[in-house]
């Protein structure tokens, strides 16, 4: 299949072109590589991917994998409807893969026009290139930010997600109302991936792991929000691209609304405690952390835990545990910052 797979540059976008790319799969990668954290490390995620960065053309242009036959990339912003459409007219793709869009619960109270451009006007251009083009498959990077505050646990696809605590969380439930709405009007298969606290090696810098390994590997103190009474599904970033594999194979079938539209949680399944958590990385560093407890961030809530028996029956089973996650990303965090 030809595949495009927006917000390469980032986390799960370099996991899932090189998962992609290495089952044979002819793969074009997009982002706008913009700089919401450092840009090096999107570019070194690139280069790890035979993208080099001194050829990577700002005119859209496609740049060939010096790496992979199979891989090219492009830089280019989801807004620009106009390139986008260019895009896809020329290359023909038979699934998308969404995963580019503004990150980041805290930072779209601060600055939420970016949010609307990328997250909201970015994807329905997007959509609208998927049923123009005739695309397979539409799949799309949901949150678990959308369950906001529900009290019930461990979190279902069934349940209301009407009550967003953050502005990224209400664009993220949005994306899921707008691909809705166009397997309604066009019947495009539409799958919603609703991820959960993703970690792993090249995660993002503004995510807890490597804020927390890079202020005890510095002596600084890490900051723990709601005084450590905090649970996440901490899920490992290869359970993450399993998941997607399984979806990608598994078409939407018509719902019981007569739609091939379906949303479903990637997630460990299992939630940790915090400083469980912090724990762990603690004992892979070999370094105990000074701890600031601090009172709950705007836009937190303080557990999540995702219900993954829908895509469990699709064959999908985390197999990662925490301390095995951990000691691997520590490995590769000590590698990438020459510790």
């Amino acid at each position: 299949m030809k595949i495009l797979v927006t917000g390469a540059a980032g986390f799960i976008g370099y996991h899932l072109v090189e998962k992609l790319i290495k089952t044979g799969h002819e793969v074009i990668g997009l982002d706008n590589i913009n700089d919401y954290y450092g840009i090096n490390l999107k570019y070194a995620r690139l280069e790890d991917s035979g993208i080099k960065r001194h050829l990577i053309s700002e005119n859209g242009q496609l740049t060939f994998s010096q790496k992979y036959a199979n891989y090219r990339f492009t830089k280019m912003d989801i807004t620009d409807l106009t390139k986008l459409e260019h895009l896809f007219e020329h290359e023909k793709f038979n699934y998308v893969i969404h995963l580019a869009a503004q990150a980041g619960v805290r930072y779209s109270i601060e600055n939420p026009h970016a949010y609307v451009q990328s997250n909201l006007v970015g994807f329905v251009n997007l959509l609208e290139c998927c049923r123009n083009y005739k695309i397979e498959h539409f799949l799309y990077a949901s949150s678990s930010s959308v369950y906001g505050t529900n009290s019930k646990v461990p979190f279902s696809e069934d349940d209301s997600v009407d009550k967003p605590v953050s502005l990224y969380a209400a664009t993220k439930k949005s994306n899921e109302l707008m691909a809705h709405t166009y397997s309604h009007l066009y019947n495009l298969p539409t799958t919603g991936l609703r991820f959960f606290t993703v970690y792993g090696p090249w995660g993002r810098p503004d995510m807890a792991p490597i804020l927390f390994a890079d202020a005890i590997t510095k002596g600084k103190a890490i900051k723990v929000f709601n005084n450590g009474d905090m649970s996440r599904d901490f899920t490992y970033i290869d359970d993450i691209i399993n998941g997607i594999e399984i979806l990608i194979n598994h078409k939407p079938k018509v719902n019981e609304d007569n739609l091939f539209y379906h949303i479903l949680n990637i997630g460990n399944g299992k939630p940790q405690n915090l400083l469980d958590f912090i724990k762990a990385i603690e004992t892979s560093l070999g370094i105990t952390a000074q701890k600031e407890y601090l009172p709950m961030q705007p836009g937190d809530v303080p557990r999540t835990w995702a219900d993954t028996k829908h895509l469990q029956e699709l064959g999908y089973k985390s197999s990662v545990d925490i301390k095995t996650g951990v000691s691997i990303f520590i490995q590769w965090f000590k590698k990438y910052n020459k510790l």
